[in-house]
């Protein structure tokens, strides 16, 4: 039995943990509120004293039975034991004195590295769980099932809505003062760009198409060189009516000067590129 697919449970916890963490060091000290329903319950709980470990699950286990039943029983899974985590860590930890580690400023001088600290570690929590079909609640769990129901729709849009919405809420919440709108704004940002590159991937590459009439030696030149595969397909010039060769070439961001080099050996070749986000399955050096 492969055991690789279980060892994304354990990382869950520990994801689940390192943003209740950050929550109390970063979020909680700052007096600001998250994206998304996280940055409601947070206000709710600036207001109400109760805490976000129980608002949390009564926010999100409706919300995971409706994703069990919908979407994806895996989703569902890994989005509940992180979303259990989060609150029993949160529940844990507003239980300790973390007053001496928190991070935060009289005079507000920096108070935006909360924000951008705490952004970072929700944008990276987001882009591991993504990647493993796993979410951390809240909107996660509707943007999955409006991309299934209607993939055409942008989810973009609504997600903005809501975090504009929170933004501007926080501004009554927290004494009617700019700084936590500001703060809530910066966290968002910082959160989505940074899910949005892991999700992207970090295998970028450039793809190279190249039009040849000499496909066999310039193939074995890259194939030598680069130690990437080529792929042929026939061509013909449309103004010209002369039979050509299209190589495909994948080959990694740093060897754009060496493809350079070898194509200019072969002057009647043309080629233009592009650039891959991301490399998915055999994209390996040929030995």
């Amino acid at each position: 039995m492969d055991k690789r697919p279980l060892a994304i449970y354990p990382i869950i916890v520990l994801l689940a943990s390192l943003m209740a963490l950050s929550y109390q060091l970063f979020v909680f000290p700052n007096a600001f509120a998250p994206a998304g329903i996280n940055g409601i319950i947070t206000m709710i709980q600036h207001l109400a004293h109760i805490s976000i470990g129980y608002l949390s699950l009564a926010v999100n286990l409706p919300l995971i039975l409706i994703a069990r039943r919908r979407i994806d029983r895996d989703f569902a899974k890994k989005t509940l034991l992180f979303v259990l985590s989060f609150s029993i860590a949160t529940l844990l930890l507003q239980q300790l004195d973390l007053s001496t580690l928190a991070y935060h400023t009289e005079n507000g001088t920096s108070l935006i590295l909360g924000p951008l600290t705490a952004g970072a570690v929700s944008g990276f929590c987001y882009g591991v769980l993504f990647r493993h079909n796993g979410s951390t609640g809240g909107m996660d769990i509707i943007a999955a099932y409006v991309r299934q129901k209607k993939p055409e729709v942008s989810f973009v849009w609504i997600i903005f809505i809501l975090n504009a919405s929170v933004a501007a809420i926080s501004f009554f919440v927290y004494g009617y003062q700019f700084e936590p709108v500001i703060m809530c704004l910066i966290y968002c940002y910082i959160s989505s760009d940074i899910s949005d590159r892991m999700l992207r991937g970090v295998k970028k590459a450039l793809k190279f198409e190249v039009i040849t009439s000499d496909p066999e030696a310039l193939s074995n030149a890259l194939l030598k060189e680069l130690h990437h595969g080529v792929t042929v397909l026939p061509a013909e010039g449309m103004y010209s009516g002369e039979k050509r060769s299209l190589l495909v070439c994948i080959v990694n961001p740093h060897q754009i000067a060496a493809f350079e080099s070898i194509l200019a050996r072969f002057p009647g070749s043309f080629s233009y590129v592009s650039e891959v986000s991301e490399t998915v399955g055999n994209f390996k050096k040929i030995k």
